[in-house]
C-alpha cells in the first residue's frame, strides 16, 4: 500500500495493522466488515485465522498474546459478532492480557436505529476493557489504532474495542504512520520510587520469617522479569509463591518453590502466607481465591506491594508499603540496592523458617490414594508430566474446573508464558481455542490443553479451524462425566445434592475427534495410561485423548470459601493430614 495516496478506512486499519507488527488475526466475517476482509485478501503481510465462533477467535488471541508477549489482534462483525466477544474480553481484562479488538458497526447514520444487526458495542463493552473507541471519521482510523495498541499493552495490559461502522471502512482518508500518532495523556509510571525501594529493601533485611508472593504481572513484564524475580529470590534465600497466573514466573521445580498459594494451593505455601511476618508481593492483587477470608489473612505480616496499576494497591488488602511500577524495573533496582547495602537478612532466623516449612512440606499434602483398577485423574498428569519433563517447547493450556487445579499442582514450569489458564473470570471454553492460539505462534511446539469433558464441549467447535490450519494441538482429557468442581462443591457444601452437574449424554471424544480428522485416543484403566501419552505426544495430528478418571475425585487440599489460610480441608480419607483450628476441631 501506498501511504502517499489516500485509502479507504479498510486500508488504512490493515496498514496501522501491520505497522504496529501484526502477524496474525483471529476473525469471522460478517456484513459490516466485508470491506476490511476485502482490505486483507489484498495483502500477505498478516495471517487471518478463522475461527467457528467469535468467543473462540479471543481465546485463541488471548493464547497468541500470553505465550507471545504480543498484542492479540481480533476482527469480529457488528451485533452478535461483538457480543459473542464479551466473555473473552472480560477474561482478558481479569487477566491482563493485551488485545484489540476491532468490531464491525453499522453505518453512522443508522446508530441507534436498531438496524440489523446493530449493538451499541462501545456500551455493552465500557465495562469489560480497558478501554474501547467509537470511530466516526476515516481521518481518525490511524490514530485511534496506533493509540489502541499503546493503550492495550502499556501499563497493567488489556482488551482495547475499536468499534468501525461500514461507511468508515468505505471512506477515504489519509495513513498517519505510529510516530505521528503518540497517545498524549497515558503514560503508565515504569520507574518506582527509589526511597521507597530503599525501605522495601530494609523491611526485607529484617525480616524474620518472609515470604515473595508474585503473580502474573512477573509474566506480564516479560522474560526479564522473571530471571529478576528468580535471582533476587536465590539472592536473599527467601522462599518463593506463586499465584495460578503467576506459574512460571520463578522455576517450578527450585527447592525455594513452595507452589501455588490459595484455595488449591500448598499447605506450605498457605501456611507460610498465613505466618509470615513480612510479604513480598511482586506483581500480584491480592484477589479472593488467594486471600481467603481478609480479616484472617496474614495477620502478623508487614506487606509490600510492587504493581504497575496504582489501583490495585490497597484495594482488597491494606499494605505497609505500597510501590507503582513496572515490577522488572522495580526489582531490578531493589536488587541493586540490595547488593550495594550488602543486605544480610538474619541467617539464624531464615534457618529456623526453613525448618518451621520443612515440617508443613513434611505433610505432603498434594498424597492421593492410588488405584490399580481406576485412573486418578493426578496420576494421569504426574504420567504426563514424566513423558513431557525435558522437552525444549511444551505449551500447557487448561480449561475451568478440578482438572485446572491438579494441572497447576502437578505439573511443573520452569519459565513463563508456557502456562495459559483462565485466572480471574474463570471461563469454561477457553482452554482449547487458547491452545489453538499457542500453536499458531509456535507451529513446531506441542501444545496441550488439559480439559475436562464438560468444558471442552464448551468450544469443541474450534476443532473444525484446528483441522482446516493443521493445528497439532493436544487435549489430555480428565472425563469424569460431572461437571467436577460443581459437584464436589454440591458434595461439600450442599449435602452431596448433585443437581445438574452430570453429564448424560457426552459424545464418544474418539469418533469425535476422527470426525474431525483428527485422532482420537482413549484409556480406561492406569496401566494404559502411559501408551495412551506416548501416542498423544508422537503423532503430529490433533488428537483428542479421552481418560477416564475416577468421577467421584475431589481436589485437595482447599481453602473453603470464607476460612483462611490456615483452615484448609484434605481428603477426608487422609485423617493424619488434618489440620486443627485453634478450638481443637478436625476441619473436614
Amino acid at each position: 500500500m501506498n501511504e502517499k495516496r489516500q485509502m479507504n478506512g479498510s486500508e488504512l486499519l490493515v496498514k496501522a495493522l501491520q505497522d504496529q507488527g501484526v502477524e496474525v488475526i483471529f476473525g469471522y466475517p460478517g456484513g459490516a466488515v466485508l470491506p476490511i476482509y476485502d482490505a486483507l485478501f489484498h495483502q500477505n503481510k498478516i495471517r487471518h485465522i478463522l475461527v467457528r465462533q467469535e468467543g473462540g477467535a479471543v481465546h485463541a488471541a488471548e493464547g497468541y498474546a500470553r505465550t507471545t508477549g504480543k498484542v492479540g489482534v481480533v476482527l469480529v462483525t457488528s451485533g452478535p459478532g461483538a457480543t459473542n466477544a464479551v466473555t473473552g474480553l472480560t477474561d482478558a481484562l481479569m487477566d491482563s492480557i493485551p488485545l484489540v479488538c476491532i468490531t464491525g458497526q453499522v453505518p453512522t447514520h443508522l446508530i441507534g436505529n436498531d438496524a440489523f444487526q446493530e449493538a451499541d458495542t462501545t456500551g455493552i463493552t465500557r465495562p469489560c476493557t480497558k478501554h474501547n473507541y467509537l470511530i466516526k471519521d476515516v481521518k481518525n482510523v490511524a490514530r485511534v489504532v496506533h493509540e489502541a495498541f499503546h493503550v492495550a499493552r502499556s501499563g497493567r495490559p488489556g482488551p482495547v474495542v475499536i468499534d468501525f461502522p461500514k461507511d468508515v471502512a468505505m471512506g477515504l482518508g489519509d495513513y498517519i504512520p505510529p510516530a505521528k500518532a503518540q497517545h498524549k495523556t497515558y503514560n503508565p509510571q515504569i520507574k518506582g520510587d527509589l526511597g521507597k525501594i530503599k525501605e522495601a529493601v530494609k523491611m526485607l533485611a529484617g525480616a524474620k520469617k518472609p515470604v515473595i508472593y508474585a503473580g502474573g504481572g512477573v509474566v506480564n513484564s516479560g522474560p526479564g522479569a522473571s530471571q529478576l524475580l528468580t535471582e533476587f529470590t536465590r539472592l536473599s534465600g527467601f522462599p518463593c509463591t506463586l499465584t495460578l497466573m503467576g506459574l512460571g514466573a520463578f522455576p517450578g521445580s527450585d527447592k525455594q518453590f513452595l507452589g501455588m498459594l490459595g484455595m488449591h494451593g500448598t499447605y506450605e505455601a498457605n501456611m507460610a502466607m498465613h505466618d509470615c511476618d513480612v510479604m513480598f508481593c511482586v506483581g500480584a492483587r491480592f484477589d479472593d481465591r488467594i486471600t481467603g477470608r481478609l480479616d484472617a489473612f496474614a495477620p502478623g505480616a508487614r506487606k509490600i506491594h510492587i504493581d504497575i496499576d496504582p489501583s490495585s494497591i490497597n484495594k482488597n488488602v491494606p499494605v505497609e508499603l505500597g510501590i507503582v511500577g513496572d515490577v522488572g524495573h522495580v526489582l531490578e533496582d531493589l536488587i541493586k540496592i540490595w547488593k550495594s547495602t550488602q543486605a544480610k537478612p538474619d541467617k539464624k532466623a531464615i534457618e529456623a523458617w526453613w525448618k518451621q516449612i520443612g515440617k508443613w512440606r513434611e505433610r505432603d499434602c498434594l498424597r492421593y490414594d492410588r488405584d490399580d483398577k481406576v485412573i486418578k485423574p493426578q496420576f494421569a498428569l504426574e504420567r504426563l508430566y514424566e513423558q513431557i519433563k525435558g522437552r525444549k517447547d511444551v505449551f500447557f493450556t487448561t480449561e475451568v474446573g478440578q482438572h485446572q487445579m491438579w494441572a497447576a499442582q502437578f505439573l511443573k514450569f520452569e519459565k513463563p508464558n508456557h502456562w495459559m489458564t483462565s485466572g480471574g473470570l474463570g471461563t469454561m471454553g477457553y482452554g482449547l481455542p487458547a491452545a489453538m492460539g499457542v500453536q499458531v505462534a509456535h507451529p513446531d511446539a506441542l501444545v496441550i490443553d488439559i480439559a475436562g469433558e464438560a468444558s471442552l464441549l464448551m468450544n469443541i467447535q474450534e476443532m473444525s479451524t484446528l483441522a482446516q490450519y493443521k493445528l497439532p494441538v493436544k487435549a489430555f482429557v480428565l472425563n469424569n462425566q460431572y461437571l467436577g468442581m460443581v459437584r464436589q462443591w454440591q458434595e461439600l457444601l450442599h449435602g452431596a445434592r448433585y443437581a445438574e452437574s452430570y453429564m448424560e449424554s457426552l459424545p464418544d471424544f474418539v469418533k469425535l475427534a476422527e470426525s474431525f480428522g483428527a485422532v482420537g485416543l482413549r484409556a480406561s484403566k492406569p496401566d494404559e495410561v502411559d501408551d495412551v501419552i506416548k501416542e498423544m505426544i508422537a503423532t503430529d495430528k490433533t488428537v483428542i485423548a479421552d481418560i477416564c478418571v475416577d468421577q467421584m475425585e475431589n481436589c485437595y487440599p482447599m481453602i473453603p470459601s470464607g476460612a483462611a489460610h490456615n483452615e484448609m480441608l484434605f481428603s477426608p480419607n487422609d485423617a493424619a493430614q488434618q489440620p486443627v483450628s485453634e478450638e481443637g476441631m478436625v476441619l473436614v
